[in-house]
């Protein structure tokens, strides 16, 4: 018997922004302007627009790195709220993969991804299997052992996407990924990102500038001048 993959609208609301607004520079330099915007568990979800549009702030705001003006921001059903911990979220819930990856260059491959297991209180046996499982993934199980600044620009960002995914967060949230790559490994580091997202289960949202890699996505949600025009 075939189990039908229930469609998008039906399953959770796992990231939403209601009228959110974030500005800078005391109110000087208006970045959001009243964003509203929903994704739904498992869905992969491209932003899109030109620079300063607000995409960045958007994703720092849903991984809880920065608070709102005004608007709530919503989590797997919770309002984050940054005056309170969130060790827990940052280090279950949420990963992150960012443009120019932001490894430690001096430590190895194998050490950046178990910073973050061994913070979450994963044992050294759990981590190394989870990592192993990872690593092979992303074909890179023969790179552990280098340090990070003797990889390649295309094997250091799939190392900061194995790093992120090592404490199984339910999202994934990814700011230009690719922009720091040519064309053809931009292209084999996004094909094995949307692999990995599919096979873990998780959400990702993610901001780039590439139409072409972003019409793979799920949804296409363009933004210019701190608003959501196109969804």
């Amino acid at each position: 018997m075939t189990t039908e993959i229930p469609p998008p609208e039906t399953k959770a609301v796992t990231i939403r922004a209601l009228d959110v607004r974030k500005s800078y520079e005391q109110g000087a330099i208006a970045v959001l302007k009243g964003v509203d915007l929903e994704v739904r568990r498992g869905e992969v979800v491209a932003l899109c627009g030109p620079s300063g549009c607000g995409k960045s702030t958007l994703l720092h705001l849903a991984g809880g790195l920065d608070e709102p003006d005004s608007g709530t921001i919503e989590v797997n059903g919770r309002t984050l709220d940054t005056r309170r911990s969130m060790v827990n979220f940052l280090r279950h819930e949420v990963g992150f993969v960012f443009q120019l990856h932001n490894l430690i260059p001096d430590l190895t491959m194998e050490e950046n991804c178990l910073l973050p297991a061994v913070a979450a209180g994963s044992s050294r046996l759990e981590a190394n299997e989870r990592l192993l499982t990872l690593a092979t993934r992303i074909r890179l199980e023969h790179r552990l052992r280098q340090r990070i600044h003797k990889l390649s620009g295309g094997e250091r960002q799939r190392a900061a996407i194995c790093r992120a995914l090592m404490n199984r967060p339910s999202i994934l949230l990814a700011d230009e990924p690719t922009g720091a790559l040519d064309e053809r490994s931009s292209a084999a580091v996004f094909e094995l990102l949307l692999e990995l997202v599919r096979q873990e289960g998780a959400t990702l949202l993610m901001a780039t500038h590439d139409l072409t890699l972003a019409s793979t996505c799920d949804r296409v949600v363009q933004m210019h001048d701190g608003k959501i025009h196109e969804d």
